[in-house]
């Protein structure tokens, strides 16, 4: 059965039972389409594309309705024209080249039809070839055609860019319009030139005072029902304008200070109790911010974020508060005014919302306040979801170290994270509170007592359980000859057996690991070397260590074993005796699950940090078990790229065997750092190659004038797709064959590089360590950095071979790169 016309078709279609129905239905009236197609029937060729495009819509083909649909092109009646046009639109795409676009017709409807065709499929050759027809089009008299063609231009625009000088005339003139439509759409041309060709803001610069003229008269402007939304006019041409604006007025102080005013004018004149409102305020914000604008227009744009805090709408707020999280260094103070508020955001029923005051909790912390923020944060780290936990325990003892009032807040603060939330503190952490017990001699009775009576309470928080079992063993004679110290320095008696029983009870608790057992069994081979320790409760040690010599867990049987032995050796005392303090480091840490480093800071500077001591304390990495994950992804990658020719080495560092601890702390220092004592984790330990501690302010000794360093040579290793990598050697005298490489990573052009992974691998005979990169994200005008470390054979040549990937205005790229650009002799040798 032949249907005559769409509407018939439809109905037949509906009708079909079964898919197979349709599909034999489809295919006989196909066919009839055909047939009536070779007949040139032209009043039926209507009809028969109609329902051909339905059938294109339905997934079925249609391709050989192309040349028919140009026929209708071609029909005087406009009728033909319109189905034509969307015949062309649906059947056809830019890999086709349609050159029968009628853009002189005198119905200005169906120029805009062809105008709408062409931005719909043009292609790169079909742009240049119309781009000429498109600019005159731009002069036209009548509005519609110049609003069609201004978005024509905008698809030659993105599709050659070097053409867009060819439009910058015109688009000045119609920057001038009246009619909203065409402002709009010329605007938009406008801001896509700007952003393609930073060579067009200068042209456009000039065109700051028409577009405030806009701007004031939509603002003061009277009701007008042609343009209204919520009692706003044209909010809609508003946001572009002020999208504009914002690209002109970025580093421009002559074109800020003009559109100064407009901008307050606009801030204190539209209505926030509207959705619509709200839009175009946010848009005033981000423009105040990204522009060269006064402290006071400044201040007035967080205000406003501040206010739309109090919103009962949570997109709004989550709006601000990611807002807020971007501008805090850039204004802390008047971020600082809406703390409360921020805080009041930790109670949101919103996961988002909480996720995101947190960000910005952490980025408002510093001397004065941190005692309020960070009693708050801990309070909500008592009903936090797990998820959160993690990242606030990192937080929160990094805010701790780098603001504590005193160390006995301090040892109280990271105290408390440990029984709130001992099970998601990172082992960074843990270590570094130990060296600042370490290192404070006056308050190690307290903390001992502390300990002590916390593990008695709860013994399920595993790194409260590690932390104190270190801290009794080490210390446990201060407790035994003066008591306990309680908060108010009164005492109360302990006895050897209690602290032992403690200790015995861990090991046997439904809570004890692999690594709890290798922590008691040191704190207990420690307590029987004291002289407070009764010669009752050594046996008892003694005979328990026996137990554990035939254990199943290799690990713990080989600490029995050994710990056992000392009983009857008279070094015994020697060895087990108080540990020395380590040297003190900063913690190497820096954002867990959050996108903010710790404190009210500016952007890190771009430092030299191969010749740092100390590390910035901002510099991201990731929690161990996912940089095992991490690590293991890698190593499988890497080993399909490079083959069995070369070491892959993964971004994250990799405990070595072979390394010593002098090895891997030189990463994070120069080699001139003197020899750093042993951890206070037992040997076999699981910690990270990198062990760090909390560099107290207030403790450190005064830096030693270092001799002057020879300048340093940064070598190009990548520059492409906007990205540019450079690789800085340093080498020591002192260690041939030891090279530590700076990687500093940057963006040439105006887009914002995300997701950075950098890989790397050297020949077998080299030995590759890496840290994390400090932020995988790389913004216009910021400097990420990541510092390896290659060993190689004295006199061998240093060669990587570089793995990038990334994603650049939203196209990943990935990217192999072989280097061997380093001078000879490197590694020393002749």
């Amino acid at each position: 059965m032949v249907y005559h016309n769409l509407k018939a078709l439809i109905k037949g279609i509906r009708a079909c039972k079964t898919v197979a129905d349709e599909r034999a239905l489809i295919k006989q009236e196909s066919a009839a389409i055909r047939a009536s197609f070779r007949e040139e029937d032209s009043y039926a060729r209507h009809n028969n594309v109609a329902k051909l495009l339905y059938i294109h819509m339905l997934g079925s083909e249609a391709h050989f309705g192309q040349m028919e649909c140009l026929k209708l092109v071609a029909s005087p009646r406009f009728g033909d024209k319109r189905l034509g046009y969307l015949g062309i639109m649906l059947l056809l795409d830019e890999s086709q080249e349609v050159l029968t676009f009628d853009m002189n017709h005198a119905n200005m409807y169906a120029v805009g039809l062809a105008l709408c065709t062409f931005a719909d499929i043009a292609s790169e050759e079909m742009s240049r070839d119309l781009a000429n027809e498109i600019e005159k089009l731009l002069g036209s008299s009548n509005t519609y055609i110049r609003k069609k063609a201004a978005l024509c231009a905008l698809r030659v625009v993105r599709k050659v860019p070097d053409l867009a000088d060819h439009f910058v005339s015109k688009t000045k003139n119609i920057l001038a319009d009246r009619n909203h439509g065409v402002l709009l759409t010329a605007i938009t041309l406008v801001t896509e030139m700007c952003q393609i060709d930073p060579g067009c803001l200068e042209e456009f610069r000039n065109a700051v005072p028409l577009l405030v003229r806009h701007l004031k008269s939509l603002v003061t402007t009277g009701y007008s029902p042609e343009h209204d939304v919520a009692g706003i006019t044209d909010p809609f041409l508003q946001v572009k304008i002020l999208r504009l604006l914002r690209l002109l007025g970025r580093s421009d102080e002559k074109a800020s200070e003009t559109m100064n005013d407009i901008l307050a004018q606009v801030a204190t004149n539209t209505d926030s109790t509207k959705n619509v409102g709200n839009s175009i305020l946010y848009e005033t914000v981000m423009t105040v911010l990204e522009i060269e604008a006064d402290s006071g227009l400044r201040v007035m744009a967080i205000n406003i974020l501040g206010k739309f805090l109090s919103n009962r709408d949570n997109n709004i707020r989550y709006v601000a508060l990611n807002t807020l999280n971007k501008v805090v260094s850039i204004d802390t103070n008047a971020v600082q005014r809406h703390r409360n508020i921020i805080l009041d955001c930790l109670r949101d029923g919103d996961i988002s919302i909480r996720r995101r005051a947190l960000e910005l909790s952490y980025a408002l912390i510093n001397e004065q306040n941190v005692r309020i923020l960070i009693r708050e944060l801990l309070a909500f780290l008592e009903v936090a979801d797990d998820e959160f936990k993690l990242g606030m325990t990192t937080q929160i003892c990094l805010a701790a170290e780098r603001f504590a009032p005193n160390k006995r807040w301090h040892i109280d603060t990271v105290l408390r994270v440990l029984k709130l939330a001992g099970n998601f503190v990172r082992e960074e952490i843990l270590s570094a509170f130990i060296r600042l017990v370490a290192h404070t001699p006056e308050l190690q009775a307290y903390t001992t007592s502390k300990m002590y009576t916390s593990l008695r309470s709860d013994i399920s928080q595993e790194s409260l359980t590690l932390a104190a079992t270190w801290i009794i063993g080490e210390y446990s004679d201060i407790i035994l000859e003066g008591g306990l110290v309680d908060e108010d320095q009164s005492s109360r008696f302990v006895t050897d057996v209690e602290v032992v029983d403690l200790l015995f009870s861990i090991l046997d608790s439904p809570y004890a690991n692999y690594l709890t057992r290798q922590f008691v069994l040191a704190a207990i081979t420690k307590i029987s070397s004291r002289p407070t320790t009764s010669v009752a409760q050594q046996e008892r040690i003694q005979n328990l260590l026996l137990q554990y010599t035939t254990s199943p867990e290799l690990e713990i049987q080989q600490r029995a074993v050994e710990f056992a032995s000392l009983f009857n050796l008279d070094v015994r005392g020697g060895v087990l005796e108080r540990m020395p303090p380590p040297e003190l480091k900063a913690t190497v840490m820096g954002v867990v699950s959050e996108n903010k480093p710790v404190g009210s800071v500016q952007p890190g500077k771009d430092g030299d940090l191969l010749g740092d001591d100390i590390p910035s304390a901002s510099a991201p990495t990731t929690n161990g078990t996912a940089q095992a994950a991490v690590a293991q992804s890698n190593q499988d990658l890497l080993a399909e790229i490079f083959g069995s020719s070369s070491t892959p080495a993964a971004p994250s560092p990799a405990p070595s065997q072979k390394s010593t601890v002098d090895d891997i702390l030189g990463l994070f220092g120069s080699t001139s750092t003197p020899p750093v004592q042993a951890s206070p984790f037992p040997a076999s330990t699981p910690v990270q190659a990198a062990p760090s501690a909390f560099a107290l302010p207030q403790a450190q000794a005064p830096a030693v004038q270092a001799p002057a360093q020879p300048r340093l040579t940064a070598y190009p290793a990548y520059d492409k797709n906007e990205l540019k990598i450079t690789l800085t050697p340093q080498t020591s005298a002192q260690r041939p064959g030891v090279v530590n490489i700076l990687a500093r990573f940057q963006v040439s052009g105006n887009n914002s590089v995300t997701g950075l992974n950098f890989q790397a691998a050297v020949p077998k005979s080299q030995q590759l360590q890496m840290l994390p990169m400090s932020n995988p994200d790389i913004h216009p005008g910021a400097v990420e950095t990541q510092q390896m470390r290659v060993m190689a054979p004295a006199g061998a040549n240093i060669r990587l071979r570089l793995r990038i990937s990334y994603s650049v205005a939203g196209q990943g790229v990935q990217e192999q790169v072989d280097f061997n650009g380093f001078p000879a002799g490197l590694t020393g040798g002749t």
